[in-house]
C-alpha cells in the first residue's frame, strides 16, 4: 500500500489512502518480515499468561494491541517524533511458547531474542504477563551486560516463591538480580502501590540498591522532574524499559490482571515515556495486557 513518496523505511499507511480495517493484523499495520535481519527496531509479541496469579487474558495481548494500534499515525505532533523517517522497523510475529510449561517457555523466548539482539535489532515486545521479561533480559544481558531498567508497574515482581515455584510473573526481577542481569544502581521502579503480605515490602528491592517510586509520591504531581532525575542516573549505559499495563489507574486502562487503585494518569505515563528520550535503549516492553476485561478496547 502507498505510505508516502519515495522513503526509503517502512511507514505506516494513511488511514487516507488505506482503509484501517484492510489487511493483515501488524503493529500500526507495518510490514511483516520474518526475522530481525536488517530492522533496526522489531515489533514481537509474546503471547503468554501462564505465569498470572489472578485473572488470567494476557495471551491475548499482543493481538489486541495490534488491532488497538491502527489507530497511530506516524508522526506525534506534540513531542515532532517521526521515528519512522530514520528507523527501519516491521512486525516479525509472535514467539512461539508453549502454554503448558513456563520454563520451556522462558527457553522459546530467550532463544528467539538471542536471535532479534545478535542482529543488532532493538526488540519491542507485546506482552504477555511479566514472566516474560526475564528470559528476555537474559539474551539483552548477554550482549549489553547488565542494564538499567526504567520499570513501571503496580508491583515490583521481586518476589521469590509462590505455590513453590521461583518462575511467575511476580518473580522476573529478583531472578533477574540473581543472574545479575541488572546494573542495580541504574533500576528504577515507579508506580508502585498496593497492599502486602510482609510489614516492609520493598526492602528487598531497596538492599539491592533500586530506587522505588510509590504511586502516592507521584498524586496529583508532574513527572517530569523525577524523569530528569531517572536520566541522570541512568547515563549513556544500556536501559531496558518495562512497562506493566496495571502502572496506570485501572479507571483507565483496566484490562489487566493484577489492577490496583490509585495508579498513574495516561498523562503522567506519557511523561514518563517522553522522559526516557535520550537514554541508550536496547529493548522495552509492555506486558499484562489482558483485553477480556476492557470491552472498549
Amino acid at each position: 500500500a502507498p505510505c508516502r513518496w519515495g522513503s526509503q523505511f517502512n511507514v505506516p499507511p494513511s488511514a487516507l489512502l488505506v482503509a484501517r480495517p484492510v489487511g493483515v493484523c501488524s503493529m500500526m499495520k507495518l510490514p511483516i518480515r520474518a526475522s530481525a535481519e536488517g530492522l533496526d527496531a522489531a515489533f514481537v509479541g509474546v503471547p503468554l499468561d501462564t505465569g498470572t496469579s489472578n485473572r488470567p487474558g494476557a495471551r491475548f495481548g499482543p493481538r489486541q494491541i495490534r488491532a488497538e494500534s491502527a489507530m497511530v499515525r506516524s508522526y506525534n505532533g506534540s513531542t515532532g517524533a517521526a521515528p519512522f523517517d530514520s528507523l527501519q522497523v516491521a512486525d516479525i510475529g509472535d514467539v512461539n511458547v508453549n502454554l503448558y510449561n513456563l520454563p520451556d517457555s522462558c527457553r522459546l523466548i530467550r532463544e528467539s531474542y538471542r536471535e532479534i539482539v545478535a542482529s543488532g535489532c532493538v526488540p519491542l515486545t507485546l506482552g504477555g504477563d511479566h514472566t516474560i521479561t526475564y528470559p528476555i533480559l537474559q539474551a539483552v544481558a548477554e550482549k549489553h551486560g547488565p542494564v538499567g531498567l526504567v520499570h513501571v508497574d503496580a508491583h515490583t515482581d521481586t518476589g521469590d516463591r509462590a505455590l513453590g515455584e521461583k518462575i511467575y510473573h511476580g518473580t522476573p526481577f529478583r531472578r533477574c538480580v540473581e543472574e545479575r542481569l541488572l546494573d542495580c544502581s541504574r533500576v528504577v521502579q515507579i508506580g508502585i502501590r498496593g497492599s502486602s503480605y510482609e510489614p516492609e515490602p520493598y526492602k528487598y528491592c531497596q538492599d539491592q540498591g533500586f530506587r522505588v517510586v510509590l504511586a502516592d509520591e507521584c498524586w496529583m504531581k508532574s513527572l517530569v522532574p523525577l524523569m530528569e532525575e531517572v536520566r541522570k542516573q541512568m547515563g549513556d549505559k544500556p536501559v531496558y524499559i518495562s512497562f506493566d499495563i496495571d502502572g496506570l489507574d485501572p479507571a483507565y486502562a483496566p484490562g489487566t490482571g493484577t489492577p490496583e487503585i490509585a495508579g498513574l494518569t495516561p498523562a503522567q505515563a506519557l511523561e514518563i515515556i517522553r522522559g526516557c528520550k535520550g537514554l541508550n535503549i536496547v529493548g522495552c516492553d509492555l506486558v499484562e495486557v489482558a483485553p477480556i476485561y476492557d470491552i472498549s478496547g
